[in-house]
């Protein structure tokens, strides 16, 4: 499938990439290009708000969005390995990019997983990113 040269041999033993697939490398791209932007651990002295609602509404949004969307369809997809690492990746980047924000350099460990069932819990993710980066916009 285009888009998914370089996997790697782990990946040929899981399922073939899913119908998000695509979607999935387009969102992580984005993710990792606005994580460049900010450079190497960069983070800003003076917080900017607006700048954080746009990494969580416009960032990590879509890509909870894309994982709540195929776990709750009529007929959930298996993700290919190489799937479930862009997400992850995703995720981590974006929020990244919201501490960086807030003036706080915070590596991640979370999972899209984990983002969208806070995402069901709080309806609000501003609030995800805030509860997974324990940074607040207050």
């Amino acid at each position: 499938m285009a888009g998914f040269e370089g996997c790697d041999a782990a990946d040929a033993d899981g399922p073939p990439p899913s119908r998000y697939a695509e979607r999935i490398e387009r969102l992580a791209r984005e993710a990792r290009t606005a994580r460049a932007a900010w450079g190497d651990g960069e983070v800003v002295d003076d917080p900017n708000e607006q700048r954080a609602l746009e990494a969580a509404r416009d960032g990590l949004g879509p890509v909870v969005a894309c994982y709540v969307e195929a776990r709750t369809g009529d007929d959930p997809p298996r993700f290919s390995a190489r799937e479930h690492r862009l997400l992850r990746r995703a995720t981590r980047d974006w929020l990244e990019c919201f501490a960086r924000c807030h003036g706080v350099d915070h590596d991640s460990d979370a999972t899209v997983r984990s983002a969208a069932e806070v995402l069901l819990e709080t309806h609000d993710v501003v609030a995800v990113a805030e509860l997974l980066t324990g940074v607040s916009g207050e």
